[in-house]
């Protein structure tokens, strides 16, 4: 049986039983995409490795401001 079918057939017993409509087959599907896309990027985040480099001293510098000469 098709998820078409399966979905006639639940959506004509709701009917007969007075009770709601089932959600048509892929009602929910760019809701799954967006939450598999946020997961994704939230897992790099987590696992990208620590700055190294020119953004690390720059980074530095901002967080870190040494205090200029008077000279």
């Amino acid at each position: 049986m098709s998820i078409t079918q399966q979905y006639v057939l639940d959506t004509y017993r709701a009917r007969q039983l007075g009770e709601p409509a089932p959600p048509a087959p892929g009602a929910h599907d760019w809701q799954l995409a967006r939450e598999w896309r946020d997961y994704r990027q939230f897992r790099a985040v987590v696992a990208e490795p620590p700055v190294h480099g020119r953004i690390r001293q720059a980074l530095g510098r901002l967080l870190h401001p040494r205090p200029r000469s008077t000279c």
